[in-house]
């Protein structure tokens, strides 16, 4: 397999997140392009068939087909997925859609990769009666899913047998405009996506502790999230790799303090601080969405986004 890129680790970085629920002449496109003004390092989008409550029963668009449309209405903004997952998606047609967005958006696409969940995706497409994929099954899957891919997305011609997965003499040619390929953020917080995340990731990413969610403490979060570091750490050991040279994302908003960080730029600053000495490269902040748990004042989302990394030094 050809041995998958590592990135240097990178300066502090400030992205955003961007959900497909709004119709992309009725102010979605608006939002990417404002992401670009704004400084941005990238705008990520879910990639879900449908998403929880209050999003399940309304509108949602597919990711691929919304970094696409963004690609074309950016030029800087990095674009990515946060995060796909095996639950509704194939090695084999993931890297065909994924060699075409990358060029189409001159390279600038990262994927942000997970095992999945139990919610709509992991049921869309199942048998009637079929139960959703347990945490083990997940994993399972994963973990061919991931090498698969890497060996699509760098290898003109892919001929594989898997017990979840196959590929015929699969070809992508010419590959990604990224050399080897487009950089992978693996999401991961169990021992066998970290030992993932240490091979074949160029980021790691984590959204804290769910167990913590509802009645824990920042202070047990901060603790919780520095001790998946220390797993990762461990990692990247086992293979030699120095975890420095994997960048590191927090996806906030499902940490106790979710919040707080958006109620201004000096207490942002003071998140964002705590979680930068942990050794997070990279901040992603949910673009505000009203009436919902992701609404915030716009006003102050955009002071964060123009101030906030010159006050972090």
């Amino acid at each position: 397999m050809t041995e998958s890129p590592r990135t240097p680790q990178s300066p502090f970085r400030l992205s955003t997140v961007i959900l497909p629920h709004r119709r992309w002449h009725e102010g979605a496109r608006e939002s990417w392009v404002r992401a670009e003004d704004l400084g941005f390092h990238t705008a990520y989008t879910y990639d879900h068939l449908s998403w929880r409550v209050p999003f399940r029963d309304g509108p949602w668009f597919g990711a691929v087909p919304t970094l696409t449309a963004a690609a074309t209405a950016t030029e800087r903004l990095r674009l990515g997925t946060l995060v796909t997952s095996p639950n509704f998606r194939h090695p084999v047609t993931l890297a065909k859609e994924l060699i075409s967005l990358d060029d189409i958006s001159c390279g600038r696409i990262t994927l942000g990769i997970g095992a999945g969940g139990t919610g709509f995706d992991a049921t869309a497409l199942a048998s009637a009666g079929q139960e959703p994929w347990t945490p083990r099954e997940r994993a399972d899957r994963f973990a061919e899913f991931v090498p698969l891919l890497d060996r699509l997305l760098t290898e003109d011609t892919v001929t594989y047998d898997g017990a979840f997965y196959s590929a015929g003499g699969a070809q992508n040619i010419p590959g990604c405009v990224q050399r080897p390929r487009l950089p992978f953020a693996v999401a991961a917080t169990g021992p066998r996506g970290l030992k993932l995340a240490a091979r074949h990731g160029q980021a790691w990413v984590t959204t804290g502790d769910p167990k913590l969610f509802e009645s824990g403490t920042p202070e047990q979060s901060v603790q919780a999230i520095r001790g998946q570091i220390e797993k990762l750490t461990a990692a990247c050991d086992a293979i030699g790799r120095d975890v420095a040279g994997l960048d590191k994302i927090l996806l906030s908003g499902f940490t106790p303090d979710r919040a707080r960080p958006l109620d201004s730029v000096d207490a942002f600053v003071d998140f964002a601080g705590v979680h930068r000495d942990l050794g997070f490269t990279e901040i992603v902040l949910h673009w505000p969405i009203p009436d919902t748990p992701f609404a915030a004042d716009q006003k102050v989302f955009e002071a964060i986004a123009t101030d906030a990394l010159a006050q972090l030094g």
